[in-house]
């Protein structure tokens, strides 16, 4: 599944290429592509149609592009879902979802292409009063830690109020957004805690520093353009990241930790794998 930094070179794109351009037409070619729009395919395209794009914003792993005072389009990727621009001769890609047309000269057009039709687009209005005109479906969303208003003190009480172990916690999107199973690895690796940590014994420092390398792991990934474990995680443009051959923890069961030389283990967690040393992450005692 994409997590933040993924998600975030894709807004960087779409602010890039998208933003500011009126729709022309709209075509939905997949029903599922707009499963979470209540009202069906023909009132999307028809809501859509002449509407103009403004910059798009991001909470956690969702995107929204709003395209007018009170309404945004709300895209969630899933496990395989890409923005792509494309020339406007270019082909049909195989699973071509939705595509947009603009009314501008620049020659280039908007695909969802979407394999496995996990992901999706929808029309929603805005929380009343919200500054970034945030979806409604996403009101329970928490910020997510490069945000500059996630509240790092809010967050350490959060964690002691919840009472439950460090790695659910981080990918509690109540709590905290963005963070999925492979950044939670990295940042767990790099503070030097095990998964089953509970959140009840962490400090405020250690809650500190754990924050402080989930932000160096989410900068380094996005300076890579997020990780490639799956070719279907690209940019707008169709290129893919490279972040995960700088991977300290995940994906590296058996090979040395590049700290102390040990091993890294994997154990199956909540139907994913956890990575972690066993040396530098020991398992807390009962």
């Amino acid at each position: 599944m994409p997590e933040l930094p993924e998600v975030e070179v894709v807004r960087r794109g779409l602010a890039k290429w998208a933003a500011g351009r009126t729709v022309a037409a709209a075509a939905v070619l997949h029903p599922r592509a707009v499963r979470r729009h209540p009202a069906g395919a023909d009132d999307f395209t028809h809501r859509l149609a002449g509407a103009t794009l403004a910059a798009p914003h991001r909470r956690g792993k969702y995107l929204w592009l709003p395209i007018g005072a009170d309404t945004a389009m709300v895209a969630h990727l899933g496990m395989s879902g890409q923005f792509l621009i494309r020339p406007q001769d270019a082909p049909a890609e195989k699973h071509l979802r939705v595509r947009f047309v603009f009314d501008d000269t620049e020659g280039t057009d908007l695909r969802f292409v979407d394999q496995r039709t996990f992901g999706g687009l929808s029309l929603h209005d805005a929380v009343p009063g919200d500054p970034d005109r945030l979806p409604q479906p996403l009101a329970h969303i928490a910020r997510d830690p490069i945000d500059p208003a996630f509240d790092d003190d809010a967050f350490h009480a959060a964690l002691r109020r919840k009472r439950t172990t460090i790695k659910r916690a981080l990918l509690d999107q109540t709590l905290i957004s963005g963070v999925g199973n492979i950044y939670a690895d990295e940042a767990l690796w790099r503070t030097r805690l095990h998964y089953d940590r509970p959140t009840t014994a962490l400090t405020r420092p250690r809650t500190a520093e754990l924050l402080t390398h989930i932000r160096e792991v989410m900068g380094d990934a996005l300076a890579a353009g997020g990780t490639s474990f799956d070719s279907m995680y690209v940019n707008v443009n169709g290129e893919s990241g490279y972040f995960d051959r700088s991977l300290d923890a995940y994906g590296r069961e058996d090979e040395p930790c590049r700290r102390c030389g040990t091993p890294i283990r994997r154990r199956a967690w909540m139907n994913r794998s956890s990575y972690f040393c066993p040396r530098c992450q020991p398992v807390p005692r009962a």
